[in-house]
């Protein structure tokens, strides 16, 4: 009997610490993008670093619509951190622009740059954003990232995208077919480089294209919205027959998170994906930019507490 007593008393102590330990598991939720950008893949490298080098954590990547979605789910507390644009994101924060209401999200990281094209044929006699008044134009899908930052280049210009211009809402490959087919002037895009669809443009038999500076729109940018963008240049060897560095609008790539999210958590988080870049690069090459004079830059949208005093100890400063 009392053998028997023991038994149960011991069964329940194992009981009761693996019970103690599945409530300390915590579980992390990273909001991508679609499987087919760069989004994904980072994510899910970030999410299995965190798996292997957070403890008792596990952190799951999933696909979604991208930037806009990633803010609200982790506004909603659906996910827990995510990647975004330093724009959206302070549109969440304010409530302004796609988001019906204010959003608690904050900054964790900056990740990488991407790049605004201005795209036109070689013998357009469009040289400045300012040309394309009176032009038909392609400003983006509906409610995506490329539109809200070619509105803003656009009103840097003084030019209305639904009074100066005939303007289409297309993809970056509907785009690179209307522009063939003489159906647009020119169009916008936001990507990495080289994006794909541009280069196949670019290396079309008997086509010349060119890439127009937008560069210039960025103090007024700076003056209205804040530092919600950062100076770029796409270099002459991205894509055939460039004869030029040109200087861009660079969209920052931005790790968000809940502003309720644990500090701990996050600073855990990010001092793991620094220790294991490796991990990181090995599956994205992306990650190659994840530095911390990188990572930690001026924007609108305050850093997480968890953020904060992880780059403080690392020395950082904002750039």
């Amino acid at each position: 009997m009392k053998r028997f007593v023991v038994c149960l008393i011991v069964i329940g102590l194992v009981f009761c610490a693996s019970n103690a330990f599945a409530q300390k598991k915590a579980r992390i939720s990273i909001a991508t993008g679609g499987t087919g950008g760069v989004y994904y893949p980072y994510g899910g490298a970030i999410a299995s670093v965190i798996s292997k080098h957070v403890p008792n954590t596990e952190a799951t990547a999933e696909v979604t619509a991208a930037a806009v979605d990633n803010l609200k789910l982790i506004g909603a507390g659906e996910a827990d951190i995510g990647y975004a644009y330093p724009d959206l994101a302070y549109d969440a924060m304010e409530g302004k622009g796609l988001f019906k209401g204010k959003l608690p999200v904050r900054m964790m990281a900056h990740l990488y740059v991407s790049y605004f094209h201005l795209v036109t044929m070689g013998s357009s006699n469009i040289k400045s954003v300012a040309d394309l008044k009176g032009k038909k134009i392609s400003t983006g899908a509906p409610g995506s990232g490329t539109e809200v930052v070619a509105f803003r280049v656009l009103e840097a210009f003084n030019i209305h995208p639904d009074k100066d211009v005939k303007r289409d809402r297309l993809s970056v490959v509907e785009s690179v077919n209307a522009l063939k087919d003489g159906k647009i002037d020119a169009f916008f895009w936001v990507g990495g480089l080289p994006t794909a669809a541009v280069l196949d443009l670019a290396a079309t038999p008997g086509v010349t294209m060119k890439l127009v500076p937008t560069d210039t729109a960025l103090p007024k940018i700076f003056a209205k919205y804040g530092q919600i963008y950062v100076k770029a240049k796409i270099p002459k060897a991205t894509y055939p027959k460039m004869t030029g560095d040109i200087g861009v609008v660079g969209i920052p790539n931005v790790l968000v998170c809940n502003a309720k999210a644990d500090p701990e958590m996050i600073y855990k988080i990010l001092k793991a994906m620094f220790d294991h870049k490796n991990e990181l690069v090995s599956v994205h090459s992306q990650a190659k930019e994840l530095t911390i004079d990188n990572a930690y830059i001026k924007t609108v949208v305050p850093y997480h507490p968890g953020a904060l005093k992880f780059f403080k100890e690392k020395g950082a400063k904002l750039k």
